[in-house]
């Protein structure tokens, strides 16, 4: 059963007891890297295989995503800045423990890419906070890997340059 958790206002991602936050430079654009987590919300679970479903409520003002496991999240979209920044609280969960959550999706060129930067910002009973920054590293690497995997699907393969073997 879902319990409602604390409102939080954008700004938590920068004052909250727990912040997790992880970055990676992408080769696609910032305007297809934003498409993909802001816009495609249903394709998430294609490149973040933590995510198992991702559906967009309220036409965009929200979403309720699913995790592999049954952990599911009801959000409310906080910042939908086209190519800039993406960011949701979490106003219902099923996980333990969570008093309050936000996450924000940054975004900013990067030479010829992307420079993507996720903050997960969390508060609960102090074993938990204790908890989840130990998960951090685990955090980071399920991160990177749905970078990686985002990439793939938004970066076309390119040919060889000419005169390169095959």
């Amino acid at each position: 059963m879902a319990r409602r958790l604390r409102p939080v206002e954008l700004d938590f991602t920068a004052s909250a007891p727990v912040r997790l936050a992880f970055t990676t430079t992408l080769a696609a654009p910032p305007s297809a890297v934003y498409r993909a987590v802001a816009v495609e919300v249903g394709s998430m679970p294609a490149w973040f295989t933590a995510v198992s479903s991702a559906v967009p409520t309220g036409d965009g003002a929200g979403r309720t995503v699913r995790l592999r496991g049954g952990i599911r999240f009801e959000e409310t979209v906080l910042a939908a800045e086209p190519g800039l920044r993406y960011a949701y609280r979490v106003d219902a969960t099923n996980a333990p423990a969570v008093a309050a959550m936000a996450e924000e999706w940054s975004l900013s060129p990067s030479g010829k890419g992307t420079r993507l930067r996720w903050v997960m910002a969390v508060d609960g009973p102090a074993p938990f906070r204790v908890a989840l920054r130990l998960a951090g590293p685990g955090l980071g690497l399920s991160f990177r890997d749905a970078a990686r995997r985002l990439d793939r699907r938004l970066t076309p393969a390119r040919p060889p340059s000419p005169g390169t073997a095959r």
